[in-house]
């Protein structure tokens, strides 16, 4: 008959309000409000002439985020209010709702207001009063009323821990045995260093580069090794290797004449105006 049982204090808001055909056309998580707060019928029909109607249902799942702050009916000359939406409608692919008054509901934000909509109920009777609900009005012969107050917010909820391994421990069959993590890592394979590298960089981590591992040789037409390739090179005969004191006693060059140059003495201009 109503939302919450009589003299409990819901703390879950509205978060969904729609029409439907029945149970089979309902949406999941919601519903249906099927008898009115004095024992009548809350089949919303659109004539006498119809057998068929549709009923009001309602959601309080809070995976959304979302709650009903408002409720309101308004009549087809009537523009909806900014904020505010016509409730959805999952019905029967044949039927309808009347447009003469239409049901809109403000969707805000959980967290944006501290008031909501808790409950909500119908009944036949226009001169029927229900206490400490308010009065939102009539549509289709049945006056809808609604309970706005202050609700709590659901708990964060931690993920479940798996427990399979801790259990498998303690299981008494040998047969079962648990699938322990590795106690060492996976090693990375190992990088491979040269010897010259290794000697310069051992306190710190090297890698390998292109050229490591080839062996240095020379190019044959420069092998002075092998009598084949003198004779393919003849001009590398004339090639003779210097040493150090060969190249500076054959480049030598002492300055002499530039120093004396330097020590010259050559009269100046007022000297040979004087004379």
């Amino acid at each position: 008959m109503s939302l919450m049982e009589r003299g409990s204090v819901p703390i879950s808001p509205m978060t969904g309000l729609a029409w439907t055909s029945n149970s089979g056309t309902c949406p999941k998580d919601f519903s249906l409000i099927t008898i009115t707060e004095d024992g009548a019928a809350a089949n919303f029909t659109r004539s006498f002439a119809m057998r068929a109607g549709y009923y009001l249902c309602y959601s309080k799942e809070q995976s959304g985020g979302v709650v009903l702050s408002d409720v309101r009916i308004l009549s087809e000359k009537d523009a909806i209010p900014h904020g505010y939406r016509f409730i959805a409608e999952h019905l029967e692919p044949r039927a309808s709702v009347s447009k003469r008054k239409r049901m809109c509901v403000r969707v805000v934000p959980m967290g944006s207001v501290d008031t909501a909509v808790l409950d909500l109920k119908v009944t036949a009777r226009s001169k029927m009063m229900l206490q400490h609900y308010t009065c939102v009005g009539d549509i289709h012969g049945y006056v809808i009323w609604c309970k706005t107050g202050p609700f709590t917010n659901p708990i964060p909820q931690a993920k479940p821990r798996s427990f399979s391994l801790d259990l498998r421990r303690l299981s008494l069959d040998p047969s079962v045995q648990p699938s322990l993590p590795p106690s060492n890592p996976p090693t990375q394979p190992s990088i491979k260093l040269s010897m010259r590298r290794k000697d310069l960089t051992q306190n710190h981590v090297d890698v390998t580069t292109a050229i490591d591992g080839v062996p240095f040789t020379l190019h044959p037409k420069y092998d002075f090794q092998t009598s084949k390739n003198l004779q393919l090179n003849p001009q590398l005969d004339d090639i003779r290797i210097k040493s150090l004191q060969d190249i500076e006693k054959e480049y030598n060059y002492t300055f002499a004449v530039e120093e004396h140059a330097a020590k010259r003495t050559w009269p100046s201009a007022l000297t040979k105006v004087a004379s």
